[in-house]
């Protein structure tokens, strides 16, 4: 693993009290950056997570909020700012598949107005939202946003086909916002295949061995290797911007 020294950095990972985003905070800290740690308000979770950190000799804070709410993101954005002082990444990874069960591409009276409204307002417009609230502070650090796609945004089916819409939407997103925050902040994103971690959806055990067998490195990804690839996107790849980068083990290989 590549190391980094983050001391004097700081942070700011939504729907980091679990999965991706709590790995990635958790990688972080260890390195030094003080974590803002972004989560729902009713979130039992949260707190732990934070309380995780601190107690590992790290440093976190908390950052409730929701990113799907226009008002409350932009206010849980501007308090994690001013909280950390500065802001040198914005991990924009808050999201949700809006359904138990996968729901697939024949299936389309199961894509309602409500499944497409929480999709929309969280995993793309939530993206956009932290991204243009933290920007001026990105700026003045010459800092960086890794956003959370899917491989189901590159064509993929994932969860349901809104889903993908919205990750589509992500990888389209990241390219414009590299365009439009150059030079000074870089934008990418990373587009997880097969994670092994809490997640809505529940997959069956048949489903998680045919991911191993179809995935060149034959077994499915942990949120701590989605983490490395944030942390070298974030601290790292001085010349990458605008890129999604497929972490899968192969598996759409």
């Amino acid at each position: 693993m590549i190391t980094y020294d983050l001391k004097g950095k700081t942070a700011l990972v939504t729907g980091g009290a679990s999965g991706i985003g709590f790995a990635t905070a958790k990688m972080l800290a260890g390195f030094g950056c003080t974590v803002a740690i972004n989560f729902l308000a009713d979130d039992p979770r949260g707190p732990e997570a934070v309380d995780k950190i601190n107690d590992a000799g790290g440093k976190a804070i908390m950052a409730p909020g929701s990113v799907g709410d226009a008002v409350d993101c932009v206010a849980m954005v501007n308090k994690a700012v001013a909280d950390l002082g500065r802001l040198d990444l914005l991990f924009a990874n808050a999201g949700t598949p809006g359904t138990s069960r996968r729901i697939a591409p024949p299936e389309l009276d199961m894509i309602t107005e409500d499944l497409w409204q929480t999709l929309l307002q969280v995993n793309l417009l939530g993206v956009f939202r932290c991204a243009k609230t933290a920007a001026p502070a990105l700026k003045a650090a010459n800092g960086a946003i890794v956003s959370t796609a899917s491989i189901a945004g590159l064509g993929r089916a994932g969860s349901s086909l809104a889903y993908g819409a919205t990750k589509a939407g992500v990888v389209s997103l990241t390219q414009n916002l590299a365009r439009a925050l150059a030079p000074e902040v870089r934008v990418n994103a990373i587009a997880p295949g097969a994670v092994d971690s809490s997640w809505m959806v529940n997959w069956t055990n048949e489903e998680r061995q045919q991911s191993i067998e179809r995935a060149l490195l034959k077994r499915r990804c942990q949120p701590e290797d989605l983490a490395e690839v944030v942390l070298f996107l974030g601290f790292g790849a001085a010349m990458v911007t605008g890129q999604t980068i497929t972490v899968d083990g192969g598996l759409t290989l």
